[in-house]
């Protein structure tokens, strides 16, 4: 049996145009086919490291599965786009927040992506379209450098004598002309309105929001906590943006639990290892939890890396040794040493 390596392709972020368009338009993952034990077993030692590496690679590649958080995003940014068309005053946009890791860049990427693909579905095919741009706040951002990350999302040559009012003048003309319907602004927190600095970048982002018929998401780390929200401008995003807050899952009452199994058991599902018996890890939910105190980025590096671990060493199952050698975030690794039995709590 031949097993070949494809050439891999070269991956723009997602804050570029070919980034987004190329996961946009990529299907979910295809799960390799786990090759009967015969041909398993007679795979020579490069056709092995091929087999395990394109396994390996796949459980990497993995989206995480909808959660209710991601699902909300979702159902109410798509609402919030029916109730924007052919609006240019009243329109309103969505406002997520939450702790690392609870699935907030996946959330409001996924709701783009959801409407991009309705879009293309709608209307005939146009390469001059683009449909949704999606930028990361930098640090200590201004008007200019705001701009310029929505210039080069679009793929706009900016001058370094351009000031932000031509640079913003130009983006919005493009975005109307390529027909943006949704923009998406992640690392919002990253905005201090203490600042003026912070306060003109708001500025511009709001010229944006009034000169381009798109519904606006923006996304970032405990927004409520931060200085986004306050004073005049931080009333005026709260008076034109609904919130939405993601959280770690929870794992107080039956139901509770009982979400929290399905998601360990749609999770299990997708592994591609030639020995490990399904249900194993459902029943591990209570530690699976503990572990990673419901944070559903820390799940998924959790089960998705003891998995590649289990094919590094041949074991091709997952065990509690397997889950336990994983290396997780800090926050996930503070909380579960508070909560072992023997700590202070």
């Amino acid at each position: 049996m031949t097993i070949t390596r494809t050439e891999p392709e070269i991956r723009h972020p997602l804050s570029t145009k070919q980034g987004w368009a190329s996961f946009a338009g990529q299907p979910n993952p295809e799960p390799p086919r786990l090759l009967p034990v015969e041909d398993w077993q007679r795979l020579d030692g490069f056709e092995r490291e091929l087999y395990n590496e394109a396994r390996q690679d796949y459980h990497s590649a993995l989206l995480l599965v909808a959660t209710p958080d991601i699902r909300r995003v979702i159902h109410y940014g798509s609402k919030l786009v029916a109730n924007n068309r052919g609006k240019q005053l009243g329109r309103r946009g969505l406002l997520v927040s939450g702790a690392s890791g609870t699935g907030k860049s996946t959330s409001i990427t996924q709701l783009g992506k959801k409407f991009q693909i309705d879009l293309q579905r709608r209307y005939p095919p146009n390469p001059e379209r683009i449909p949704v741009v999606y930028i990361v706040v930098p640090p200590d951002a201004d008007p200019r450098s705001l701009a310029r990350e929505m210039a080069a999302f679009l793929g706009l040559p900016i001058g370094k004598n351009d000031n932000p009012q031509s640079i913003a003048h130009t983006v919005a003309e493009v975005m109307r002309r390529v027909g943006t319907g949704m923009v998406l602004v992640d690392e919002i927190h990253r905005l201090d309105l203490t600042t003026r600095k912070g306060q003109d970048a708001s500025d511009q982002l709001k010229y944006f929001f009034d000169t381009i018929s798109a519904t606006f998401v923006y996304s970032g780390l405990d927004l409520e906590e931060s200085n986004l929200l306050s004073g005049m401008r931080g009333r005026q995003i709260l008076g034109r943006f609904v919130p939405i807050k993601t959280g770690p899952f929870a794992y107080r009452t039956d139901q509770d639990k009982q979400d929290w199994v399905k998601l360990v058991a749609r999770m299990e599902q997708t592994l591609r290892l030639h020995k490990h018996q399904a249900g194993t890890l459902i029943q591990r939910a209570d530690y699976l939890h503990a572990r990673t105190g419901g944070m559903i980025g820390s799940l998924d590096q959790l089960i998705y890396e003891a998995a590649n671990d289990t094919i590094t060493d041949g074991a091709e199952r997952i065990t509690k040794a397997h889950l336990d050698a994983v290396l997780l975030d800090g926050a996930a690794v503070a909380q579960f040493q508070q909560h072992r039995p023997g700590s202070d709590r």
